[in-house]
């Protein structure tokens, strides 16, 4: 039987980032994936300048080697109002088909021995755990997605609706215009959002989704949104187009047990307010990573971390999703950031980053949703 220190499960932006964690404390590490690398996976490619943070002191950089930064977010609320405003700074594209290989290699660079296999069955038993017969750990860090093996140990069951999103992802032509993110919200089933994010390339990830409320959502009507929403682009055309599941923080599992720590995806770390995960994913598991390496304790350490690092973030961004469940207030929010700099930039902080609500943005809102 082969045996590490750390064995983790998905080599994604959390697995990766979790395996390049417990290597820099010294531990042996194998890092486990059903699928080879690069590998594409559906995402928006939104990275924000806190993932980069967060990989750098990880030692990683050059993660945004090749790609322009896009200096312009516009927002559209549901009831028409926008904002468009430069970023405080710089935010990326960056395709996950290129992202996620830059950061396995990084990984495997610094030591983690990376291994395609498809884990089947996770055991607990004294002292540590064993992976399909084969593999022995000490610690395993579970960052296997939203259908984690690892979270179904810790009895934990996946998402349902409420705190579930369904989105599609495309490629298509760019406009030729100065490069901006867009997220034009809808008036319609809402909460619901479509982006148009431009690569640099010539070509722009789009998408859109929508909170699941417990209605089979089809292809069909995932395209006709997104055309409807963002009629000036090439819906029709668009190429990969692939939906995929959002776990929202919302309704988190228990992060950690004994020997089994979660991460990203896993853990439902998808802010609620826009849908980005990247940054969680990164920093959740150079946490884990950190936590895991640990003879003693590794779930306690890991829980503390995440309360310390995360922990008010995430009830901000919860409260700001159950009041943007009001879409009076989103058009407010776009209002009051189109007034005042200082309200965007905290606006974007919360849903890219781990801003909070301060009482200057809550402020703001009040006042532009007594005028509505």
């Amino acid at each position: 039987m082969d045996e590490f220190d750390v064995v983790v499960i998905g080599a994604g932006p959390a697995g990766a980032s979790a395996a390049l964690a417990a290597r820099r404390g010294g531990a042996s590490v194998l890092l486990l994936d059903k699928a080879g690398f690069p590998r594409d996976k559906p995402c928006g490619d939104g990275i924000a300048p806190h993932v980069l943070d967060v990989v750098r002191g990880l030692g990683v950089t050059g993660l945004e080697e090749g790609f322009t930064p896009v200096p312009v977010l516009r927002l559209t609320g549901p009831g028409g109002g926008t904002v468009a405003r430069r970023h405080r700074r710089p935010t990326y594209t960056i395709p996950r088909l290129v992202l996620d290989n830059r950061l396995v290699e990084a990984a495997a660079a610094a030591g983690a021995v990376v291994r395609r296999h498809a884990v089947r069955r996770v055991e607990e038993r004294a002292g540590g755990v064993v992976i399909d017969g084969v593999i022995g750990a000490r610690t395993v860090v579970g960052a296997d997605g939203a259908y984690s093996s690892v979270r179904k140990v810790l009895g934990q069951p996946a998402n349902g609706p409420g705190h579930l999103a369904l989105a599609i992802r495309g490629y298509a032509t760019a406009p030729v215009s100065e490069p901006e993110q867009r997220i034009v919200t809808a008036a319609t089933r809402w909460p619901a959002y479509a982006w148009s994010f431009p690569i640099g390339d010539g070509r722009a990830n789009i998408g859109y989704g929508e909170v699941l409320r417990g209605t089979p959502l089809s292809r069909t009507h995932l395209l006709d949104r997104l055309a409807a929403l963002l009629p000036d682009l090439d819906v029709a055309g668009a190429t990969d187009l692939r939906a995929h599941h959002l776990p929202l923080s919302t309704r988190r599992p228990l992060p950690a047990r004994g020997r089994l720590l979660l991460a990203g995806d896993a853990l439902s770390l998808i802010n609620p307010f826009t849908g980005e995960g990247i940054f969680y994913a990164v920093l959740s598991g150079a946490l884990a990573g950190a936590a895991a390496v640990h003879t003693d304790a590794p779930a306690r350490r890991y829980l503390a971390s995440l309360r310390r690092r995360l922990g008010r973030h995430l009830r901000h961004s919860r409260a700001a999703a159950l009041l943007g469940g009001q879409r009076w207030i989103v058009d407010a929010a776009v209002r009051a950031a189109a007034g005042d700099q200082r309200v965007f930039d905290a606006l974007v902080e919360l849903g890219l980053g781990d801003g909070r609500l301060t009482p200057h943005t809550i402020g703001a809102i009040a006042r532009h949703t007594a005028r509505r």
